[in-house]
């Protein structure tokens, strides 16, 4: 049976102990996922990728991440966090180390899909030991802190890669990068309690019902489209095309691209914290997160407009704009963590994961394919409408998405039912 569980009292040296390793493992979950677009220009030149091979072997990271979220929330309702973390981070230690020995694309891709899966659980084990360790009221702040941690890992790979790999090649460099989750996993192994409380009991059966009362739930597929649509441009643009976005269309040189990728790992960090700290502060007075989400949603659709139509404004606003915007998903994560009990919150948050690692798979590598129809110019850069017609893209399923997340209470629970979702299962957030 499905048991709710109180939050395990908030005592600051336990919540630190607790939080460091799995805000660490989160932090080389995010530095991964965006490595490969201040490398780009190298692995182009050591591989001969075109643009849609970049595109699909950086977007293998997302498709593995994706895919593992609901075996990883059921592993982690089942085991608890540590130990799934602790595992997992082997796993990306040796990815990182096969990427570090490739001698073709073949080998770097699998070494690539590896650290998709091996970070799959970075973000999840840490929501899952923050909701059982933190009081309601808190608990926003405490996943703000956490992806802040992963936009430190975001401004990692920028100025301060670029300084390292003038003195090592990336290959040395991805070597370092197993070297130092190995011991990012050593840590949670000696330093987090096994369980504290500990995982719910339960059988396969019972994990099963679990998810599925996750996915039956009506409030939780208003959300994950547009969460998947917004978070996954995010993911998919910082992650690479940022960086070939600012070479192309923008013509900044690499120490100019590594600038304004580190000033949007900066802003990311800010707009985890403005996030976190709005949804506390105007939750006091009656501003539900959910309305929140979807104010900053457009705020965000609006961004990527500027950029796709090529308004003049510095590349370096424009782009820390979008990386503010683009974290809410501290907002999307807290809404499903109100709607569900603890004992679901690996599963709950491992399906919205689904919809943003898939969103940001799909929209990495097809901004690769749409890109690469365009010839590239004698200048050797891809033409500015390449990108807005990849954005565009973007945008359309985006919109569409948005539609839905606004739809009125009636509306919604009408085209849910003709989905085959039942009634009971189609209750409405209104915001």
């Amino acid at each position: 049976m499905i048991t709710t569980r109180r939050a395990h009292p908030c005592r600051p040296p336990a919540v630190a102990t607790i939080f460091l390793p799995f805000a660490a493992g989160y932090f080389l979950s995010y530095l991964f996922r965006t490595v490969n677009g201040p490398l780009s220009a190298q692995l182009v030149a050591s591989f001969h990728l075109t643009p849609a091979e970049l595109g699909v072997l950086t977007s293998l990271y997302f498709l593995t991440f994706g895919a593992f979220q609901i075996p990883a929330g059921l592993l982690i309702d089942r085991y608890g966090p540590r130990r799934v973390q602790i595992a997992l981070l082997i796993v990306a230690a040796s990815g990182a180390a096969l990427c570090g020995l490739a001698q073709d694309v073949a080998t770097l891709m699998l070494g690539r899909a590896l650290i998709g899966l091996g970070s799959s659980a970075s973000m999840v084990t840490g929501l899952k030991m923050l909701l059982l360790w933190l009081p309601p009221g808190r608990r926003a702040l405490g996943n703000c802190a956490l992806v802040m941690s992963g936009g430190c890992g975001a401004m990692a790979s920028t100025t301060p890669l670029q300084t390292a790999a003038q003195v090592l090649d990336w290959q040395s460099i991805f070597l370092l990068l197993a070297a130092a989750t190995v011991a990012v996993a050593v840590a949670v192994w000696r330093f987090v309690p096994e369980a504290g409380p500990a995982p719910a009991a339960g059988d396969a059966g019972d994990l099963g019902r679990g998810l599925r009362i996750v996915l039956r739930d009506g409030r939780f597929w208003r959300i994950a489209p547009l969460s998947g649509a917004v978070v996954g441009a995010a993911f998919a643009i910082h992650g690479l095309w940022a960086a070939r976005w600012l070479a192309d269309v923008a013509h900044l040189a690499q120490p100019a691209i590594a600038a304004v990728l580190l000033a949007m790992g900066a802003s990311l960090t800010a707009g985890a914290a403005i996030f976190g700290l709005l949804a506390t502060t105007l939750r006091r007075r009656g501003v539900t997160a959910t309305a929140l989400f979807g104010y900053a949603s457009i705020v965000f659709l609006a961004i990527e407009a500027l950029m796709a139509t090529g308004v003049a404004i510095p590349p370096v606003i424009l782009l820390a704009a979008f990386a503010v915007f683009g974290a809410i998903t501290v907002l999307s994560f807290t809404l499903i963590g109100e709607l569900f009990p603890a004992d679901l919150a690996g599963r709950a948050n491992g399906a919205l994961n689904v919809m943003h690692l898939g969103g940001a798979f799909a929209m990495q590598s097809g901004i690769g394919a749409i890109v690469a129809l365009w010839p590239v110019g004698a200048d050797g850069h891809v033409p500015e409408a390449a990108y807005a017609a990849a954005f565009a893209t973007i945008m359309a399923i985006q919109g569409a998405a948005l539609v839905w997340f606004t739809l009125s209470g009636a509306a919604a629970r009408a085209l849910l039912c003709r989905l085959a979702v039942t009634p009971a299962s189609a209750t409405i957030i209104t915001p």
